[in-house]
This record gives structure tokens, sequence and C-alpha cells, in this order.
């Protein structure tokens, strides 16, 4: 949870859960274990398990006392379509959403399976923007799960981007995302990648938002997220009414 988010795309964070599992290519060198690592170990409150997943209720009613409209990425540490997050808790978490209805929220999930499954039994109001990670040609098939749920607005996040993507066909997808890895281990992005990514994401008129040049070897010196000269900061038109918090 917090009010405040490094998370260039995004306002706030609100994390009703904790903890995750790796689960494809994207996750190898995953930013959020760390984190919930050396929050355990300095002792703060809800990160008793480190990065096993833990359900978090008691702050499932924090979006209810933020008044100020707000962007707002749920489960930044966690995957809220993991399999052991029962629908039952996913349906709490979607009811104060839908409670909360001054926000605008932002799912991402790499479980585009269960999403899918699990779609239909949740209530997709247009203040809900669900979201899929692809990170490389490999996982291209999770967009066509996004297409197939009935969510009003939908992104793609093309970060990690480990390998290159060939275009996508975004009919019906709002928002890219584009970034690169961070921390130590962080591998190669080739700006060429980025590029061409850059170039039919515009073509389809979708918004195209550039947060970041891996730090591959750039020991703490990464390049600022400028391409061709240009900054690429990008936001679709949000559905819910909701004027721009931007």
């Amino acid at each position: 949870m917090s009010i405040k988010s490094n998370i260039e795309w995004t306002d706030a964070t609100w994390n009703p859960i904790v903890g995750c599992s790796k689960y494809s290519g994207g996750c190898i060198n995953c930013y959020a274990m760390p984190i919930a690592e050396l929050f355990q170990a300095q002792g703060v409150k809800g990160y008793e398990n480190g990065f096993q997943l833990t359900l978090r209720p008691d702050r499932l009613d924090i979006p209810l006392h933020w008044k100020k409209p707000r962007l707002i990425f749920v489960d930044s540490m966690c995957d809220l379509f993991h399999k052991d997050v029962p629908l039952d808790y996913i349906k709490q978490v979607f009811n104060v959403m839908k409670r909360a209805d001054w926000h605008i929220y932002t799912i991402l999930t790499k479980r585009s399976q269960r999403l899918r499954e699990l779609a239909p039994y949740l209530e997709w109001l247009p203040h809900i923007v669900m979201g899929v990670t692809i990170e490389s040609d490999k996982y291209r098939d999770r967009l066509d799960d996004l297409k197939a749920t009935p969510s009003h607005m939908k992104y793609l996040s093309l970060e990690p981007l480990i390998a290159p993507i060939e275009r996508l066909n975004l009919k019906g997808i709002d928002w890219v995302i584009v970034g690169g890895e961070s921390g130590k281990n962080a591998r190669l992005m080739d700006t060429n990648w980025v590029r061409h990514i850059r170039d039919w994401t515009l073509e389809q008129g979708v918004a195209f938002w550039f947060k970041q040049y891996s730090e591959y070897k750039c020991f703490g010196n990464v390049p600022k997220p400028i391409l061709d000269g240009q900054t690429y900061r990008q936001f679709p038109n949000f559905k819910s009414g909701i004027p721009s918090l931007f």
C-alpha cells in the first residue's frame, strides 16, 4: 500500500495482497521479491511472510479513505489472478473498486488464462482498466486472453522487455507501456525493439508510454527514457468520466 508511487505511470499503489511466485520469463529478476524480503527483515507490518503470497483483508478498504481521485495500480506486489488468490477474495477487491468509484484502477497480470476463466464472474465497471504483461513474443497469446475479457479498457505492459515483439493487433487496446528490466541483474533491452513497438503502436492510434531503458551494465547510470529525441508519456482517454489526473 502506498499513497504515492515511484511507478511513473500511476499515482498510487494498493496492495490487498502481498507476495507472489515466479511464473514466466519476465519474473526471473522480479522487482517485488527483494522489496518484500527487505520489508520482512525490517519488520514492516504486512510482510511477516516475506514474498510468500498473503491476503491482507485489512487493506481492502484503503481506497475508500482516499477522497481525492487517484490513478491506482492494484497489487503492484502481487498478481491478483495468482492461482492461490480465491475468486471470492478477487470479488471483494472488485467490490471495493465499485464502491470507491471516484478512482481509476489498473490491474496487471501475467496469468491471463485465469483472468479469462474468471472474468465472467467479475463486475467490469468503466473505471477498472485491465492489462496483461507480454515480455517477449513467447507470451503474445496473452493478448487474446485479454481481448476475451469484458473490461471496458485494456492495456499491455511490455515490461520487462527481454526480447523483440513482432507487431501485435491492438484493436480494442487503449494503452501500451514499454520498459526495460531494472536491478543489478537486468537483461539487455535493445533500443530497436522499443522503436519497432513504438511505430506499430502509434500507427494503430494507441497511447504509448516508454517507461525506462534497462539497467543492463549501466551500474546506476541508466539513460533517461528518450527515444529519437522525444519522450513518450501518453495516457489513454479513460472512459470512466473521471478527468485525467495528470
